[in-house]
C-alpha cells in the first residue's frame, strides 16, 4: 500500500513538473510570437509611413493650376468691361468735342492695368508649381491667391467702367469734373491692387 502511495504521489509530481514545463514553453512561445507580431507591425508601419512621403498629391496641382487660370481670366474680364465701357463713353463725345479724346483715355489705361496685375500672379504663381513636392496646402493658397487677385480685379474693372462712362460724358459738359473723376478711379483701382498684394503674399 505505502508503495502504490508513493507511485502515485510521483506520477502527481512529474505530471505536475510536466504542466510546469508546458506552461514556461508555452510562455516562451507567446513572448516569440508577440515580438515578432510587434516587429511586423513596426514595419509595416514604417512602410506605410514611406509610402505617404513618397505619394504624391494629385488633387494639389489642379487647384493650382485653378488658381493661375482665374487670376488671368478674371482680371481680364474685368479690364474688358471696363475698357469697353469707358470706351464708349468716349467715342461718345469725341464726336462733338474731340480736343478731350485724348485726355479722356484716362479710364482705359487704368482698366487695362488691372489685366497686368492678372498676368503678374499668373507667372509668380505658375513657377510656383512643380511636379515633386506640391502639397495641397501649397494648392489651396494659390488657388486663394488667383481669386483674391482675379475678383478683385473684376470688381475695379466694373467701378472703373461706370465711373468712366459717366465720368467722361460729364467732363464734356464741365471741365471741373475732371479732377474728381481721376480721384474716383484712383480709389476704384485700388481695390484691384489690394487683391495683387494679398495674392503675392499668398504666392510666397
Amino acid at each position: 500500500m505505502r508503495r502504490q502511495v508513493v507511485k502515485q504521489k510521483n506520477i502527481k509530481k512529474r505530471a505536475k513538473e510536466k504542466q510546469l514545463i508546458y506552461l514556461q514553453l508555452k510562455r516562451q512561445k507567446n513572448k516569440k510570437a508577440y515580438k515578432q507580431t510587434n516587429k511586423q507591425s513596426i514595419n509595416l508601419l514604417q512602410q506605410y509611413l514611406e509610402m505617404a512621403d513618397q505619394q504624391k498629391s494629385t488633387s494639389a496641382p489642379f487647384f493650382g493650376f485653378a488658381g493661375v487660370s482665374l487670376a488671368l481670366v478674371l482680371a481680364n474680364i474685368g479690364a474688358a468691361y471696363g475698357t469697353a465701357k469707358a470706351g464708349s463713353g468716349i467715342s461718345s463725345i469725341g464726336v462733338w468735342k474731340p480736343s478731350i479724346i485724348m485726355k479722356s483715355l484716362i479710364p482705359v489705361v487704368m482698366a487695362g492695368i488691372l489685366g497686368i496685375y492678372g498676368m503678374i500672379v499668373s507667372v509668380i504663381l505658375i513657377q510656383k508649381i512643380s511636379k515633386s513636392n506640391y502639397t495641397d496646402f501649397d494648392g489651396y493658397a494659390h488657388l486663394a491667391a488667383g481669386l483674391a487677385c482675379g475678383l478683385s480685379s473684376l470688381a475695379a474693372g466694373y467701378a472703373i467702367g461706370i465711373v468712366g462712362d459717366a465720368g467722361v460724358r460729364a467732363n464734356a459738359l464741365q471741365d471741373r469734373i475732371f479732377v474728381g473723376m481721376i480721384l474716383i478711379l484712383i480709389f476704384a483701382e485700388a481695390l484691384g491692387l489690394y487683391g495683387l498684394i494679398i495674392a503675392l503674399i499668398l504666392s510666397q
